[in-house]
């Protein structure tokens, strides 16, 4: 009989991050791992499909909302960053213990900025870190509008910029590059040597829930053309793009009012060593007006295979596909019965998105470079080639407070009632916020071992269960420690 207590279906950074948390929780726990491509981290984890930001709300405008009173909600921001010292906690936890080798391979210090152009946007973000500092999460973030300053900060930005324009910046020095790939891939190989069975070239095909609660699935072998069925306990879903379509298959009542739009990404890039060497930053602009929030061009440092890197973008473009190896089927055969009302009342309601993607279709490579250029007014076309990023699917569903057909921005569980499937949907910021996500799925799937595992969590996590944001002492303790651990800036 091949039964097993947990499924996980997906090679990539969630499946990785819920598997080593199981694992370290409970070692008797068997594992098995779905994945259709033929290796791990091939699709939204993989370094090119991302855009590889730590994301931490340090640089990225559009977590601080201004309110039409003036007033600027940083709560979101904080949300965030507390999502991704979670992540640094365990990453640096796992460092300590052996099971990820040299931090460097996925993990680098990155100033992450902020890039405003105009007198209103220059205000706002002198606002925006004058509310930051005042929180412990963001102490020691700069302003400046003196160009003289801005050419130290990001000189290859303010090079040939003729313009007298008001610009600023604001600068953190604790920013991240983080490339999703190659942890998943260390992850999977150590969950490999206690034991997970791994299956690359599998893909899962339907779901059947078994009366003692169990599920089992039907799982197609590309490899050898056969089909088995495989039970488990629980089943995880963290097939990127592909997790709808599989929740739906499942037929819980939580998969019916959910729909999901494809976005692929766009990037210039830039491996030119003379060009990459003068800009050491993420930095993020603002979306224009009307723009949706997923717009907000970066332009990036990356390090890829050991080489320095810069990526401009996202640009928006179209696929119907749910992967970037699904098919051009995915979007239509995801409209059902059960959610064609949502997924439509959301086309009457998303126009403003709607007309910005076919904007963005039209783009060509000069219209991309334009944009560049307010970045970096000396780009040269030569120097900068397009890459073809990954596939996310925006998730739509009826919300209370958006009503039918909301298109929902940021990453969230589906579980069924009694926790035994859960499926991950969403994107951004996804992969950064990984294991909060999935110690909250934890809760809500194993609530019955929460307090046997609490200590582990807290051995793991230091901050499990409380707030950084209102422990100052707590948060600069574990800052300095997780930062010598991996090697980052404080």
């Amino acid at each position: 009989m091949n039964k097993t207590d947990v499924i996980l279906i997906g090679g990539g950074i969630m499946s990785a991050t819920l598997g080593t948390l199981l694992k370290k929780l409970d070692p008797t726990l068997s594992i098995r791992v779905f994945e259709k491509l033929d290796g791990p981290a091939q699709e939204s984890s993989n370094v090119w499909n991302n855009a590889g930001t730590g994301h931490s709300a340090l640089c990225e405008l559009n977590y601080t909302k201004e309110q039409p009173n003036g007033v600027i909600d940083i709560k979101k921001a904080i949300n965030v960053n507390e999502q991704f010292q979670v992540s640094k906690q365990f990453w640096s936890y796992l460092v300590k213990e052996g099971k990820l080798q040299d931090p460097s391979r996925f993990i680098m210090p990155v100033p992450h900025m902020s890039f405003v152009r105009g007198k209103e946007n220059v205000e706002f973000l002198k606002k925006r870190v004058e509310m930051l500092n005042g929180n412990v999460l963001f102490e020691g973030m700069e302003f400046s509008d003196s160009k003289s300053e801005l050419s130290e900060w990001a000189p290859l930005m303010m090079e040939g910029r003729t313009s007298d324009e008001p610009i600023a910046m604001s600068k953190m020095d604790a920013g991240t590059d983080v490339n999703f790939g190659q942890l998943t891939k260390d992850l999977f190989e150590d969950l490999e040597t206690q034991g997970v069975e791994i299956h690359y070239s599998h893909e899962v095909k339907n779901f059947k829930e078994v009366e003692d609660g169990s599920w089992q699935l039907e799982v197609r072998d590309h490899q050898f053309g056969k089909t088995d069925y495989y039970n488990a306990d629980f089943v995880f879903i963290g097939a990127g793009g592909h997790a709808l379509p599989l929740l739906q298959k499942t037929g819980i009542k939580q998969s019916k009012h959910v729909g999901g739009f494809p976005v692929s990404g766009v990037f210039l890039t830039c491996s030119e060593e003379s060009i990459a060497e003068k800009h050491l930053a993420k930095v993020y602009g603002k979306a224009e007006v009307g723009a949706p929030p997923m717009s907000v061009p970066h332009l990036d440092t990356r390090y890829i295979d050991g080489k320095r890197t810069l990526l401009f973008g996202p640009f928006a473009g179209f696929s119907p596909k749910f992967l970037k190896s699904g098919s051009y089927l995915d979007l239509i055969q995801s409209v059902k019965p059960y959610n064609v009302t949502t997924m439509l009342a959301s086309g009457a309601k998303e126009m403003p998105l709607t007309k910005y993607l076919i904007g963005q279709l039209m783009l060509s490579h000069e219209d991309r470079m334009e944009d560049l250029r307010k970045f970096v007014p000396t780009a040269k076309d030569a120097d900068w080639s397009t890459t073809i990023a990954g596939q996310r699917v925006q998730v739509i569903k009826d919300t209370e407070t958006g009503g039918k057909g909301t298109l929902q921005f940021g990453t969230e569980v589906v579980t069924s009632d009694n926790g035994s499937i859960a499926a991950l949907l969403g994107a951004s910021p996804g992969a950064s916020t990984a294991v909060s996500v999935m110690t909250d799925l934890l809760g809500k799937c194993f609530p019955e071992r929460m307090d046997e595992w609490d200590a582990k969590l807290k051995e793991m996590i230091p901050s499990y269960g409380q707030l950084l944001t209102d422990n100052p002492d707590l948060f600069r303790e574990i800052n300095k420690d997780t930062a010598k651990t991996l090697g980052l800036n404080e």
